[in-house]
């Protein structure tokens, strides 16, 4: 069985904790993606009704209204359930996230969930984060090279995100950074020292959020809490 899926199979999966009359928070990525096409499904179909979606960037509100699923805005109350991939997941359910370049608005909305439940194929499993990808961060603009340089002293390998040569922009106008830091031993830890940066905004370590993975692999589904 492909990647790809694997990557379906876990978000069917993750559909079941939707109820008619919820308010989702929908990530984004290659993972994602597939929560927000079979959510529309069943909308369409009348398996559930009368649920709106607050996306975590640009690129998942657009498929989601393509796919006829009411989107609104994150409001004081935060979302009852938000679905998203990972990069990595390791076994406390500790997170590494970004490389799809929404960061800030991750956390943003999935630190406003009732729950969190985490979809992945058993590739992105990991005994220790930074095992298989380097750590994204959202940072400004301004200053960006003195930013790069203040991470690069807390023992990483940084290079700034970019495509065909330009600099990648978040949906929030920033750039982003990939520092590759190697095994992070202590996640909370290296957390809390990069984002007292000034300049970084967001890390993509995501600690204590996660209260459910449902990882998908050729066995079949695997469903972690926390």
């Amino acid at each position: 069985m492909n990647v790809e899926e694997l990557k379906k199979q876990a978000a069917r999966a993750s559909l079941r904790y939707v109820a008619s009359g919820m308010k989702l928070g929908l990530g984004t990525g290659t993972t994602a993606r597939w929560v927000v096409v079979f959510l529309g499904e069943m909308l369409r179909a009348g398996e559930l009704q009368d649920v709106t979606a607050v996306p975590t960037s640009s690129a998942t509100a657009a498929l989601a209204r393509s796919e006829g699923i009411p989107v609104v805005e994150l409001d004081a109350a935060g979302v009852d359930l938000a679905i998203d991939g990972a990069d990595e997941i390791d076994p406390n359910l500790t997170l590494i996230k970004g490389r799809g370049g929404a960061l800030l608005r991750e956390k943003i909305v999935e630190a406003a969930a009732g729950r969190f439940i985490v979809i992945a194929d058993a590739s992105k499993k990991v005994d220790v984060l930074g095992s298989r990808a380097p750590l994204p961060l959202e940072i400004a603009r301004f200053g960006w090279r003195r930013t790069a340089a203040l991470v690069e002293k807390l023992g990483a390998g940084v290079r700034l995100r970019q495509n065909e040569g330009e600099p990648v922009i978040s949906d929030n106008g920033n750039y982003l950074l990939d520092a590759e830091f190697g095994i992070i031993g202590d996640p909370a830890g290296l957390q809390h020292s990069l984002k007292s940066l000034p300049g970084v905004f967001e890390v993509g370590i995501f600690h204590g959020m996660a209260d459910l993975a449902i990882i998908a692999g050729p066995d079949g589904i695997e469903e972690v809490s926390r």
